[in-house]
C-alpha cells in the first residue's frame, strides 16, 4: 500500500537540498555570506515596510521564524535586537550560522517546527516571518505564535496571497524563475486571516504587488516602477484591489 509522505518531513528534505545546493556556492564565495541591508530590503517591494512595522527592535527579543537563510535574523540583529532564529531544516540553519558569522553578529539558533515551539509562554517582544506561515496549519501555528509573544507583543509575516485567479493560474502553468515548491505549500487565503482573527485580537492585512506582479517575470526597470507608482495610488484609493495583490503583509498584535 502506498502512503502518504509526512508533510514535516517532507519540508524539511525539500529545503535540507535547497541548503545543500547553496553551500557549494558559498565554499567558493564565503563573500557571498555578507548582508548587503539595503540589497535585501529592496530586493522585493514588500519587505522594507514590512520590517518597518516591527518598529525599535534595539534591546527587544525578536523571533525570526523559519529563518530560512538568516538575512533577516542580521538585519534585525545589526539593528540591536536579541534574536533567536528557528527553522525546520538543519542545512538552513548551518547557512544562517555562517551568515551570522561573516557579518559579526550573533544570533541563537534553534531547529523546530513552527507548529511546535520549543520556547517558553510570552517570551518574544516581536516575531518576523517570510513566507512561512503559508507552509503551516495556520490554526496550530497561530496559537503557537500567541503563546510566544509578550502581552503588547507584534508579529510581522509576508505572505503568498491566492485570491486572485490568474495569478492562481500563473503559478500553476508558467515557468518562472524562483518557482520551486513544495507539494504541501498552498498561497494564504481569507480562511486563514479569519483564523488569525480568532486568536490574536488585532489582524492587519496589506497587499503589495497588484499590477507589479509583473516583477516575477521582468527585470526591473522603467515598466515595472511606473507599475509600482501606480499600484501605491490604486491600493491606497481603492484597498479591496488588495485582495487580487501577489503577496501580503500580516501584522498581528497580542
Amino acid at each position: 500500500m502506498e502512503t502518504t509522505p509526512d508533510p514535516f518531513l517532507s519540508e524539511r528534505a525539500f529545503h535540507d537540498l535547497q541548503a545543500r545546493q547553496r553551500s557549494a556556492t558559498f565554499a567558493e564565495r564565503p563573500g557571498a555570506l555578507a548582508v548587503d541591508e539595503s540589497a535585501y530590503l529592496d530586493h522585493e517591494t514588500w519587505i522594507r515596510p514590512a520590517l518597518a512595522r516591527l518598529g525599535e527592535v534595539r534591546g527587544l527579543r525578536v523571533l525570526d521564524y523559519g529563518c530560512g537563510h538568516g538575512m533577516a535574523a542580521v538585519v534585525l540583529a545589526r539593528r540591536g535586537a536579541r534574536v533567536t532564529a528557528f527553522d525546520l531544516s538543519a542545512g538552513y540553519l548551518s547557512e544562517a550560522g555562517r551568515r551570522a558569522a561573516v557579518n559579526g553578529v550573533r544570533l541563537d539558533l534553534v531547529q523546530a517546527d513552527g507548529q511546535r515551539l520549543p520556547f517558553a509562554d510570552a517570551v518574544f517582544d516581536r516575531v518576523w516571518g517570510n513566507a512561512v506561515l503559508h507552509h503551516l496549519d495556520i490554526n496550530l501555528a497561530g496559537r503557537e505564535l500567541f503563546r510566544v509573544l509578550r502581552p503588547g507583543g507584534v508579529a510581522v509575516f509576508c505572505e503568498p496571497w491566492g485570491l486572485n485567479p490568474l495569478l492562481s493560474w500563473a503559478r500553476r502553468r508558467l515557468p518562472y524563475r524562483g518557482k520551486q515548491r513544495t507539494r504541501d505549500e498552498e498561497p494564504l487565503r481569507l480562511r486563514q486571516v479569519r483564523t488569525l482573527e480568532h486568536i490574536f485580537p488585532e489582524v492587519e492585512l496589506r497587499g503589495y504587488q497588484l499590477l507589479s506582479m509583473v516583477r516575477r517575470v521582468l527585470r526591473p526597470g522603467r515598466l515595472t516602477a511606473a507599475l509600482e507608482r501606480c499600484d501605491t495610488v490604486l491600493l491606497r484609493r481603492l484597498p479591496r484591489l488588495q485582495r487580487f495583490c501577489r503577496y501580503v503583509v500580516l501584522t498581528l498584535r497580542r
